[in-house]
C-alpha cells in the first residue's frame, strides 16, 4: 500500500486528534502517504482531502475536537453516494481508509468495505453504542 486516507466522523470525541496523529505518523514511518478527508463522508463525496505530513499533525494532541472536522451526510447512505465515494477514492489513488468514529461512522466504513475499499475502524464514541467492542478512544 502506498496511499491511504483518514477521516473522523460523527460527534467529536476526545482522542480523535491523537488517533489522526497516530495514523499519520505510523504510515509515514512505513513510507505510506496519508490524505486527511475533511468533514467525513461529506468531504469524501466532495473530494475534500489533503496530503498530511508530520507538520500537519504536530501540536494537535492538546487541541479539542478534530482537526479534520466532522459532518453528517445522507447522500453517502445511498448506493449512488457510495459509488461516488469509490470514484473519489480511485481518482486520488487511495487504497484504504481509516475511519475514526462511532456507530454510524463505522456503518459507513462497512459500506466502503462492501464496495471493495479496505477499511480500519477506530471506535470513538461518547455514546457507548458500538457493538462488539468494550474499548473506545472516547
Amino acid at each position: 500500500m502506498k496511499r491511504i486516507a483518514v477521516m473522523t466522523s460523527g460527534g467529536d470525541a476526545p482522542g480523535m486528534n491523537a488517533a489522526i496523529r497516530a495514523v499519520v505518523r505510523t504510515a509515514l514511518h512505513y513510507k505510506i502517504e496519508v490524505y486527511g478527508i475533511r468533514q467525513a463522508y461529506a468531504g469524501l463525496l466532495n473530494g475534500d482531502m489533503n496530503l498530511m505530513t508530520s507538520r500537519e499533525v504536530s501540536g494537535i494532541l492538546q487541541k479539542g475536537g478534530t482537526i479534520l472536522q466532522t459532518a453528517r451526510n445522507e447522500e453517502f447512505k445511498t448506493q449512488a453516494g457510495q459509488r461516488k465515494a469509490l470514484r473519489r477514492l480511485n481518482e486520488n489513488n487511495i487504497e484504504a481508509v481509516v475511519v475514526v468514529g462511532g456507530d454510524g461512522s463505522l456503518r459507513g466504513a462497512m459500506a466502503l468495505e462492501r464496495i471493495g475499499i479496505p477499511v480500519i475502524g477506530i471506535p470513538a464514541s461518547i455514546d457507548n453504542d458500538i457493538y462488539g467492542t468494550s474499548m473506545s478512544i472516547a
